[in-house]
């Protein structure tokens, strides 16, 4: 695209903040998660339609150009973030820890008011391997293996090392920011085929989970230092050929607490001892971090220097919207907004 709009308003939702973006560059549409609710759009700002129903956390979203659907994290879980929307929506969940692939099929979206589960958009693929983290205990006996919350980061691109493989959907994990363990100071990304997880996909009943679903092809670990709630958006660049990572900073003293990282992708990963005397495989990054504060609400990288970055905020109603504008590749500082 050459004529990119350098700011996309998102209109005001009450669902809750902006968790991410994606983009279909060809036919001009950009999709939004709202936590409960998913919304398309046209490059205009013009909402084309939404669909509501979600009773789960819609976390970061990417769009696949080869199968023209958006893949999305969702969350059904009792924790602080669990509570909360069941407080939203006023619907109490079943009791057990649910975690999913959301499989939208866009092209269905045309209207208002869609519904998640009666109009068919979304198929949901379980992953057990994330509810096993979940719901275990960790070697020194704390909750939550690796400290896992869940998932949040989602994004199509090549395997780790290897870019003569078909391009993957890569997966990270939510991280419980804890300060007073040590086993959360890695963040954790598992690799699925894209395939395989639209071949397990069903029609969720969100009340009663099902349990289609495929177990990870590979699982990797990023030593970034402790972070608030792990890889909130994950992104893959064409242009460097990076992996862009979006986390809430963490709050320990011994790191340096970076709010972005950039993960190599020709490197392949190494295995080395992770945590609980583990092996994993480890990713590499490309330097240390870097001092950009956006993304963790969503971003997208167009493949020629050019990106989009979300600017979330909440207006004097208490409605959440975003500006979604356009940055440029820059050597220095790698992003810097676009004025013309």
């Amino acid at each position: 695209m050459s004529n990119k709009p350098l700011e996309i308003y998102t209109g005001e939702w009450s669902e809750g903040h902006i968790q991410g973006i994606a983009v279909d560059k060809k036919r001009e549409f950009i999709y939004y998660s709202f936590t409960t609710v998913f919304v398309k759009a046209r490059f205009d700002g013009t909402i084309v339609g939404w669909v509501n129903g979600f009773l789960g956390h819609l976390g970061c979203i990417d769009y696949c150009d080869e199968d023209g659907k958006v893949y999305a994290s969702l969350e059904y879980k009792h924790d602080a973030i669990g509570s909360g929307i069941e407080k939203s929506t006023g619907i109490k969940i079943s009791d057990e820890n649910a975690f999913y692939i959301a499989i939208i099929d866009v092209d269905r979206i045309d209207r208002p008011n869609m519904d998640a589960e009666k109009d068919e958009v979304v198929k949901t693929t379980y992953l057990p391997k994330v509810v096993e983290w979940f719901d275990s205990k960790a070697p020194n006996g704390l909750e939550h293996k690796y400290a896992v919350s869940g998932i949040d980061g989602t994004a199509v691109g090549p395997v780790f090392g290897d870019k003569n493989n078909p391009k993957k959907l890569m997966v990270a994990c939510g991280i419980y920011g804890d300060n007073s363990r040590d086993d959360n100071d890695y963040n954790i990304i598992m690799q699925y085929d894209i395939k395989s997880l639209n071949d397990k996909s069903q029609v969720s009943s969100q009340l009663a989970p099902h349990h289609s679903g495929i177990e990870p092809e590979e699982v990797y670990f990023v030593y970034t230092g402790n972070t608030d709630w792990g890889i909130q958006n994950l992104e893959y660049d064409e242009y460097t050929n990076k992996w862009l990572v979006a986390v809430y900073k963490g709050h320990k003293e011994q790191f340096p607490n970076y709010p972005f990282f950039l993960i190599d992708s020709d490197t392949k990963p190494k295995d080395e001892i992770v945590t609980y005397g583990e092996k994993g495989k480890v990713l590499e990054l490309y330097n240390e971090g870097i001092h950009f504060k956006k993304g963790t609400t969503g971003m997208y990288s167009f493949g020629d220097g050019s990106y989009y970055f979300s600017h979330d905020y909440r207006n004097e109603n208490g409605k959440y919207a975003s500006k979604i504008r356009l940055y440029k590749y820059d050597e220095k500082e790698f992003f810097v907004l676009q004025t013309n």
